[in-house]
């Protein structure tokens, strides 16, 4: 039971995973540890997971064109070269014994931030803004972009698309849909990365790992493909709000409300997949109606 509870939790994370662009891993390095696993534990695992669903979901968004490959090049490798300097760094804090309210903290900041910045991203695309041109943007800003995500991703366990997205979107100028689509090539090379450097020094359960991996496979291809359902600002808007229920189930594990924290992704995650079976039935509304026209 407790792999089927794994396989279930790694499918519902992938359908995130695949729709927000987002490699999973910064929503299952938090649901780990309130499950009761180590920081570092979490964190292999997560890095482990982000593989599975990061590729299933590659070829999703090949499909439908969202992958813009020199720039998911950039990203990638940048990314690998931080997580060279992430190692060590996360080692020197569980050695230390801070990694318990240190790995907690950093996911506390850098989501409200996120969540603040693509809620109003959203905000600005509802308003018809024009979005600033994506054809060209610069080589600089991607490979610092790369570097801090593949720095992040290697601290915190995570794909680091939930930092690559937001950051594409508003100093790439990419529109959110190439943005998920690229974050999640780049992130495949950097998760990689990430993995080998943490699986030669730290033990895990693997079976756990390809039990969720199993469950990642079967959802990131259903999450990509509800893209096509959502607009732009839509997704932009969704995005932000997964970011606070992760940060709320953050701080009830810090406060050691980790049945509560639980509860709140949850209701995220339930709510999410009542909105997208009510786009999905309205869309097959209207395509049907349409066939049925003379």
């Amino acid at each position: 039971m407790e792999y089927v509870l794994f396989i279930t939790l790694g499918a519902l994370i992938s359908v995130l995973s695949g729709f927000f662009g987002v490699g999973g891993g910064f929503i299952l390095t938090p649901t780990l540890m309130l499950f009761g696993f180590s920081p570092v534990e979490a964190i292999t695992t997560s890095l482990l997971f982000s593989i599975g669903t990061s590729l299933s979901g590659i070829f999703a968004h090949i499909r439908m064109k969202n992958i813009r490959l020199k720039q998911g090049l950039i990203l990638g490798l940048s990314g690998m070269a931080a997580t060279q300097a992430a190692h060590p760094f996360v080692l020197f804090l569980e050695e230390k014994g801070w990694d318990t309210w240190a790995v907690p903290l950093f996911y506390i900041i850098l989501l409200s931030y996120f969540a603040l910045g693509m809620l109003k991203s959203g905000k600005k695309s509802a308003s018809g803004a024009v979005p600033p041109s994506e054809l060209s943007p610069s080589i600089v800003k991607m490979v610092l972009i790369g570097f801090f995500a593949g720095f992040v991703s290697t601290t915190l366990g995570v794909g680091g698309g939930f930092i690559m997205v937001p950051l594409s979107v508003a100093y790439l100028g990419m529109m959110p849909k190439k943005a998920v689509g690229t974050s999640l090539f780049a992130i495949l090379l950097i998760v990689t990365a990430g993995f080998v450097s943490y699986s030669s020094t730290i033990s895990i359960d693997y079976w756990i790992g390809l039990s969720l991996v199993g469950g990642g496979l079967i959802g990131s291809q259903f999450g990509a493909k509800l893209t096509s359902y959502f607009e732009n600002e839509e997704i932009t808007y969704m995005l932000g709000a997964l970011y606070m229920a992760t940060v709320a189930s953050v701080i009830l594990k810090l406060i050691h409300l980790n049945y509560t924290g639980l509860l709140v992704m949850a209701i995220f995650v339930g709510g999410f997949l009542v909105r997208s079976l009510v786009k999905m039935q309205k869309a097959n509304t209207r395509t049907k109606a349409k066939k049925e026209r003379p």
